[in-house]
């Protein structure tokens, strides 16, 4: 009675036993059949009686705990504890996660909950119940999915899918144990169960949520039974009439279906071994409802087009056999024309190899055939491929890293099978960091991923560049902390912010580890920049609005004068000013040129570079006040380039020596001869190049002097001149370089702050 019982349910959408030899079975829940005992005996299966005792124990315990409390679903604590154990017993796995499933709930129910389980169950039973309770306590995600939708109220698909994949690398990356992960799925599993007699409002959401997140993450950890059973209980409640439909038109009883998938296995085993393929497995893989509606969708078909209701697999040892299976096939069964594949001579793009055929039986009905070698098999089960990438529909990753991650977890599921002891299954695997990537929380529950060592400001940054401006404080689950505090994988962020301003400049030193990546210190970097153009414009504004003052030329508008000057629009004018590449000698003429009388050449229409090389512009286009055409060169002391303030000094026979105005050869020569200084200007920008020097201190590495150079030689510094020192473990190298202007310094400075190993760098 009980297995008929079970396949009623298996054919309205629950579980049962298939012909799949997949990686696992269920046990599904008997707790109704013959009272706590069978379900302590199913429970305690497989396990030597000192455990089995245990498992007792556990179960006495929780009942007393728990009591009559139900959960949020309406579903009492305990028939889901013991929904869950089962379902795991099924699993095969060790008694700890059994335990854990029976105790899956204390700790909400008892402040010591945690330390009390330890003491009478075991730290490993404890550690499980801690898993499951964290995963259990980010339960916002639905909230999260609010958080991405658009105008109109409706989701955004393409965010959804980068959230929901998110939030599956996140399952799997902040357990410290893959069991946790099987524990939630079991809880999933059995919650539906329980919604299987509930109104439908209130499973809808809760199957839709299944659908997107746990079932493709059973399906990628390679759990069939568990998928299958959570795509079939969901599609049932999403789409209740298209189930039935289905259900209808799978015209024959499971149990038919089975029969006829046992003969066809017989048969077509019979007849590989007449043909010396002895060593051939068969068995036969009926398809599920969801997964036939799955098919229906995207190949636009009715359901009499679907051939592969009934389906067998054959594995075999070699590619040859793979084509002699399939001519028996043919031979048995009459092919159904245009559809056969063969995707060992023409794999697919993610190297899946196998042969697809369908075939007609005699009675009408259709018949889905598969042939492999083991090798191809193993290979779509567990390799990097990854199948479910392409059942899924989804893109190829670049993040193979993590695709090897996944598949080395399904062989580990795969070898619990087939070993005596789970015990020594769980020793050989404790920890799953799956990649480099933590993933955090929005009080909202939308999920963030960074790279691990990023703190607050990153994830500021991360959610809203605007945020990332504002960001004074953090809290980590609702504890204050400071902002480079790193961040770990599970915690929920909210970030305490000014109604206005920006970031600190102290978040740009690398060695206070305020910002960790490169997208948030571009960011601020490029905050300080459009502040400071900011106030460039709004300094050089007063310049030439007090210039224009003094000069009677308020009347002038300055779009027009800016056009005189040969600037596009007047706040690239106010800039030039504000950074000395304007003079206030440029802006008088080419004003005054505004006012000149009719037929007159207007100065401002000269080329500003031609005007002011008039007045003793020199090669490098120095502009010495009051003398024309006077002979000039830059002191090598102190290397002086555009736009550093500069003075001149009248040298004997030389010309005259210009220096910069901080320069201390400079100054101690205006004590000796103050007469022969001259004042001096930078003149238009021409094709000149200026030599400057450039230190950089740094810890010492192979090939630190090949980034140093990269990084000058992408911001077009010609270097003609290198000088390094190397001592007990640090590196001191000044480079001279050739620049139009300081601009360039300052790009390269910054640029060199970020090379690996460098602790400073600075003009001399």
């Amino acid at each position: 009675m009980p297995e008929k019982r079970a396949r009623r349910r298996r054919h309205r959408g629950g579980g049962g036993r298939t012909y799949n030899p997949g990686m696992v079975s269920v046990v599904h829940s008997v707790a109704t059949q013959s009272g706590f005992e069978h379900v302590l005996q199913t429970l305690c299966a497989g396990l030597p009686a000192e455990e089995a005792e245990r498992v007792g124990q556990a179960a006495g315990f929780a009942q007393s705990v728990y009591g009559d409390r139900a959960l949020g679903s309406g579903e009492g604590v305990w028939p889901h504890a013991q929904g869950m154990a089962l379902i795991l017993a099924g699993l095969r796995l060790d008694v700890d996660c059994r335990l854990a499933a029976l105790l899956f709930a204390v700790p909400a129910f008892d402040e010591r909950g945690l330390e009390n389980i330890g003491k009478r169950f075991g730290e490993a039973a404890a550690h499980l119940v801690g898993g499951i309770s964290r995963l259990n306590n980010m339960r916002p995600i639905r909230r999260g999915f609010v958080a991405h939708s658009t105008a109109d109220g409706e989701r955004n698909p393409d965010e959804m899918k980068a959230q929901i994949e998110v939030l599956r690398k996140m399952f799997l990356a902040v357990v410290e144990d893959i069991r946790v992960v099987l524990l939630r799925l079991a809880s999933r599993t059995q919650t539906l169960r329980h919604y299987a007699n509930a109104p439908d409002e209130l499973r809808a959401q809760v199957a839709r949520e299944t659908l997107e997140l746990y079932s493709p993450l059973a399906n990628r950890l390679g759990v069939w039974e568990l998928k299958w059973e959570l795509e079939d209980l969901s599609f049932r409640f999403l789409h209740p009439d298209l189930y039935k439909k289905i259900a209808k038109q799978l015209d024959e009883k499971r149990a038919g279906r089975e029969r006829f998938i046992a003969d066809a296995v017989a048969r077509l085993t019979s007849e590989l071994e007449a043909a010396g393929i002895a060593d051939a497995k068969v068995y036969g893989r009926p398809k599920h409802i969801y997964s036939i509606w799955n098919k229906m969708r995207k190949k636009g078909v009715e359901f009499s087009e679907v051939y592969d209701v009934r389906a067998l697999r054959v594995i075999v040892g070699a590619v040859k056999d793979c084509y002699t299976a399939l001519g028996i096939v043919h031979n048995l069964w009459t092919p159904i024309p245009r559809e056969f594949d063969d995707y060992i001579s023409n794999p697919k793009g993610n190297n899946y190899r196998s042969l697809h055929t369908a075939v007609s039986c005699p009675d009408g009905r259709a018949l889905e055939v598969q042939i492999r070698t083991h090798e191809m098999h193993k290979h779509a089960e567990l390799g990097i491929a990854a199948h479910w990438r392409y059942k899924e529909g989804a893109r190829a990753s670049a993040a193979s890293g993590y695709d090897e991650k996944i598949a080395w977890l399904r062989q580990l599921l795969a070898w619990k099978n087939e070993v005596s002891d789970s015990s020594d299954w769980v020793r050989h695997y404790r920890q799953a960091a799956l990649d480099e990537t933590v993933y955090v929380m929005t009080p909202q529950g939308r999920v963030v991923d960074l790279p691990r060592g990023a703190t607050p400001v990153d994830f500021a940054y991360r959610v809203h560049t605007d945020l990332g401006h504002r960001c004074r404080g953090a809290k980590v689950d609702g504890a204050l902390v400071t902002l480079n505090t790193p961040l770990e994988t599970g915690q929920r962020v909210e970030i305490v912010a000014a109604k206005q301003g920006g970031p600190s400049r102290d978040w740009l030193n690398a060695s206070l580890g305020y910002l960790f990546t490169h997208r948030a210190r571009v960011k601020a970097r490029q905050w300080f920049s459009s502040m400071a153009l900011e106030q460039s414009i709004a300094d050089g504004r007063a310049i030439v609005t007090r210039e224009l003052q003094r000069l009677g030329e308020t009347g002038l508008k300055f779009d027009e004068l800016a056009a005189r000057l040969g600037f596009a629009k007047s706040e690239d004018m106010f800039a030039a000013v504000a950074r000395t590449e304007l003079t206030l000698r440029q802006i008088q003429t080419a004003a005054r040129g505004a006012g000149a009388p009719a037929g007159e050449e207007k100065p401002a229409a000269e080329s500003p570079v031609k005007k002011r090389r008039g007045s003793g512009g020199g090669e490098n286009g120095i502009l010495i006040v009051g003398v024309d055409k006077l002979l000039t060169q830059l002191a090598g002391c102190c290397k002086p380039a555009p736009p550093d303030p500069i003075a001149g000094f009248v040298t004997r026979g030389k010309g005259v020596s210009i220096h910069r105005a901080d320069c201390p050869n400079f100054a101690h020569m205006v004590a000796m001869q103050p007469e022969r200084v001259i004042e001096t200007a930078w003149g238009a920008e021409t094709d000149s190049v200026f030599a400057v020097d450039v230190e950089v201190d740094a810890i010492d590495r192979q090939g630190l002097l090949r980034d140093v150079s990269e990084v000058l030689m992408k911001e077009k510094i010609n270097v003609i001149a290198v000088n390094t020192l190397s001592k007990r473990g640090s590196a001191h190298m000044r480079f001279t370089g050739e620049v139009k202007n300081l601009a360039q310094v300052r790009q390269a400075l910054t640029a060199l702050q970020e090379v690996k190993g460098v602790v400073g760098a600075r003009r001399v």
